[in-house]
């Protein structure tokens, strides 16, 4: 109920009170309606806020088929290995086309061209890694290189041997990844042999140190 003061010397104005209570009643009601709708509003909007997780499971299990099926259809790579005959040697292998690797631990491989005895004279055994770009495979590009570049032998850079001597602490991985960079860089000659006995007390040297 709203009270009204008028102030007025000598007049009092006609004035409808119960229409004045009437009226406030009215606003007193709009006031709740607003308020209500307001909060029906934002009621509204949290609910359309929702996240919808469904299809995020058909993706998950798009994910896993797609997975099994290609694990399912991939093949394992295969290297074909071509061993020498059994037999006395008729052709001896010119110096300037062998180059040796001795695979040793960690990773590490130690090369030399030619004969080990005279590449220990000449201090010429050195170090190196599977790395294609700065390893092995820069090595086995700068020997072919090298053969070209003589033009001694007719079959230039197919004539190159590459000898893989594995040690007592490589593994079957390094054995792979020689014979890899021998077919990336289309080596026609190659072979798995046991290191010599020189070659043996090089590595436990070069393992001792």
């Amino acid at each position: 109920m709203t009270w009204i003061n008028i102030h007025s010397d000598s007049y009092y104005g006609n004035i409808d009170f119960q229409h004045l209570r009437v009226n406030n009643a009215d606003a007193t009601n709009r006031k709740c309606h607003n308020s209500e709708a307001g909060k029906n509003f934002f009621a509204a909007q949290q609910q359309l806020l929702r996240i919808d997780m469904t299809p995020m499971v058909d993706l998950g299990f798009l994910l896993i088929t797609f997975f099994v099926f290609t694990a399912t259809i991939s093949t394992p790579a295969a290297t074909d290995l071509y061993m020498p005959k059994d037999g006395s040697i008729t052709n001896p292998l010119p110096e300037r086309l062998a180059l040796t690797l001795l695979l040793d631990d960690d990773n590490t491989i130690y090369y030399y061209p030619g004969d080990f005895i005279e590449a220990v004279k000449a201090n010429g055994i050195f170090k190196t890694s599977y790395s294609t770009t700065f390893g092995l495979g820069k090595i086995i590009r700068q020997k072919q290189k090298d053969i070209d570049a003589r033009r001694k032998f007719a079959d230039a850079r197919q004539g190159l041997m590459l000898l893989i001597k594995p040690g007592s602490k490589s593994t079957y991985k390094n054995v792979v990844d020689a014979l890899d960079e021998a077919v990336i860089h289309d080596v026609k000659k190659y072979a798995i042999l046991k290191p010599g006995a020189n070659e043996l007390r090089f590595l436990k040297t070069k393992s001792g140190q």
